[in-house]
């Protein structure tokens, strides 16, 4: 087995897997495989209040079923908020991250008054708290729930330019202002995605990413903190997406139907999976490509 290839299938369980799970599983599994390499498989659980055990033995299910077989033992990244933690800190101590108190309802008012410009995920922060006064946040901080943000412009003045690669789409140079100023911390998790799955990454020794077009737009995140925290850059290859009969990118949210009804009405995974691998897909299911 050729060890240096390591690429891993990370979802969250807060809800079941559908068929853009498997497609996502698939294809980094088939990457990983058709080059000797390693598939791991990491669950995503820092979310304490949405994460759920019944779903992670549902994912481990849905992946038998599908006969994606991961290799080594599942990583869970409730395991390492200690990490999580300390390299937290070392941005706070590089003076890159700010308190954060704004609320739903007042961004939501922000994106009506038109004071949001638009990213590729959506209306981008308008940097509301992003002047304050530290000692006037410090003060608000001790009765005002708050989430910590990476000021982004002062980030990439503080490493330059920055380039990944794609395997699918080329090399890209960082664009670190289209999602704005991320939240490192929420109000009410240890960590945000974008920190999480980039040290993650890092720890785990990932080599190529794969993963959804969704997911394009984070990656110049997801850079910029590889070079700030001194972590390795993987390639990464961000495929197609699956669209439902409306057009409409599948989603937990949106009830898509899940692996699981499948798997217990007693439908073949292994010919699922090779449907999938060959753009046969079911009914009313068809591929976005970009």
């Amino acid at each position: 087995m050729n060890r240096h290839i390591v690429v891993r299938f990370a979802p969250s369980p807060n809800g079941l897997l559908h068929l853009g799970h498997a497609y996502a599983a698939m294809m980094a599994h088939d990457f990983a495989r058709e080059r000797g390499g390693q598939f791991l498989l990491r669950i995503e659980d820092i979310d304490s209040a949405r994460s759920r055990p019944q779903f992670v033995e549902a994912i481990l299910a849905d992946l038998q079923w599908l006969g994606l077989e991961w290799d080594g033992d599942v990583i869970f990244q409730s395991d390492r908020l200690a990490s999580y933690a300390e390299a937290v800190e070392r941005l706070k101590d590089m003076n890159l991250l700010y308190r954060c108190f704004c609320t739903r309802t007042s961004m939501r008012q922000e994106q009506e008054a038109g004071s949001q410009a638009e990213g590729p995920d959506g209306p981008i922060y308008a940097g509301t708290c992003r002047h304050l006064d530290p000692e006037i946040a410090s003060a608000r901080a001790e009765t005002e729930p708050h989430s910590w943000r990476l000021d982004v412009t002062k980030a990439a003045a503080m490493t330059g330019p920055l380039e990944w690669l794609d395997e699918r789409h080329g090399t890209r140079v960082t664009r670190e202002g289209a999602l704005g100023d991320v939240v490192i911390v929420p109000k009410d998790t240890a960590v945000a995605y974008h920190l999480a799955v980039t040290l993650d990454d890092a720890r785990d020794g990932i080599t190529h990413v794969v993963r959804g077009d969704d997911l394009f737009a984070s990656t110049d995140i997801h850079r910029l903190l590889q070079a700030l925290l001194d972590l390795p850059t993987p390639i990464y290859y961000h495929h197609p997406l699956l669209l439902d009969e409306s057009g409409t990118k599948l989603a937990k949210s949106r009830d898509s139907a899940s692996l699981s009804v499948l798997r217990t009405a007693g439908h073949n995974g292994h010919e699922l999976v090779d449907r999938l691998r060959t753009g046969n897909f079911p009914v009313g299911i068809s591929l976005l490509a970009s």
